[in-house]
């Protein structure tokens, strides 16, 4: 026995020589020390022993045993000491240099002209109502005085996902879902992305923002619209502004009108902006077709109103000189970093 235990020290002194970090010490712990190391089967061979060698040999066993867990503490507590060293002078950090800036982040200029335009409007006494972006053609389209095989649909391309489910072309879905469920007077803003399916330029997308603005009340008139909309763009763009009021066609109003502003860059002497007309068109407006009306459940007979829907992106365009529409949508940092 006493051979066997000087050999197997002899054994721990040679392969503690050749360890070389924390991780061999731990391995090391374990085939020495671990319930099945080998000082564990050591122990085995006091049952063979006679019962008065015993004490003896459990003594030289334990001697042995504490002696190698003594031996491996000092390595580890040595490794861990030198790696924890070696670690701290690889990542050593001059505090003399300057700390790194962390940048604050700023608002995309199509939700700054959103929030300014939907601050004006609640400001102005519009309520804020949300619809779906996935809509079904009855909302979209029929409900709105679009009847399947009207003409009016060829203007503007959609994407569908089903017979009769496709992507919303305009905010204008909300009307009739808000019709459906309150009754006049009705006062609400419907903002929101819309997507059609268009060739990408400079002036168009496959998906931009509008905003639907909508009125029902008792004898509302042409003219409620008329200074709504001056007493809006003043307000969003904080000054007295020129308009002028086009005739148009919309199928979900009669009569329908085109909003323009006199360009608010070359103040109507013409420029690239106004491509040099001295206007910029900002809206399509116009009094709720009475059919519409019918549709969400409200007497044309009793109740009439205007609506009114513009495009965020034109707004943003106009407000921060942007010429090309598909800025907004290529995290191009130069341009985001102004805002």
């Amino acid at each position: 026995m006493r051979d066997r235990v000087d050999s197997l020290r002899l054994q721990f002194q040679n392969e503690l020589k050749d360890l070389q970090r924390s991780k061999d010490v731990e391995e090391l712990k374990v085939r020495y020390l671990g319930k099945k190391g080998i000082l564990a089967e050591l122990m085995f061979f006091l049952r063979d022993c006679p019962p008065q060698d015993r004490p003896v040999w459990g003594q030289l066993i334990n001697a042995v045993k504490e002696e190698i867990t003594t031996t491996l503490d000092r390595a580890l507590e040595a490794f861990i000491l030198s790696e924890e060293k070696k670690r701290l002078e690889e990542e050593w950090i001059d505090i003399t240099l300057p700390g790194r800036r962390k940048f604050c982040g700023r608002y995309h200029p199509i939700s700054a002209m959103l929030e300014k335009a939907l601050n004006t409007l609640s400001s102005m006494g519009f309520s804020v109502q949300y619809g779906p972006d996935i809509e079904d053609d009855w909302y979209n389209f029929e409900g709105l005085n679009f009847p399947k095989d009207h003409p009016a649909r060829d203007m503007q391309d959609t994407f569908y996902i089903a017979d009769n489910l496709l992507l919303r072309t305009h905010t204008s879905n909300t009307q009739l879902r808000v019709m459906e469920k309150q009754a006049p007077p009705i006062r609400i803003v419907a903002p929101g992305t819309v997507y059609r399916n268009e060739d990408i330029s400079a002036r168009s997308h496959v998906f931009f923002h509008q905003i639907e603005g909508i009125y029902i009340d008792k004898k509302v008139s042409l003219v409620d619209l008329l200074s709504t909309m001056k007493e809006f763009w003043c307000r969003l763009f904080q000054k007295s502004l020129d308009m002028r009021f086009r005739p148009s066609y919309f199928p979900f109003v009669e009569p329908g009108v085109e909003v323009d502003l006199r360009c608010t860059s070359c103040e109507g002497g013409g420029c690239r902006l106004c491509k040099y007309s001295g206007w910029l068109e900002v809206a399509g407006a116009g009094m709720v077709h009475p059919e519409v009306l019918k549709n969400g459940g409200i007497d044309p007979e009793i109740y009439s109103g205007y609506a009114w829907g513009m495009g965020i992106e034109r707004l943003a365009m106009i407000r921060y000189g942007i010429k090309d529409i598909r800025q907004f949508a290529q995290n191009d940092m130069g341009l985001l970093e102004q805002f």
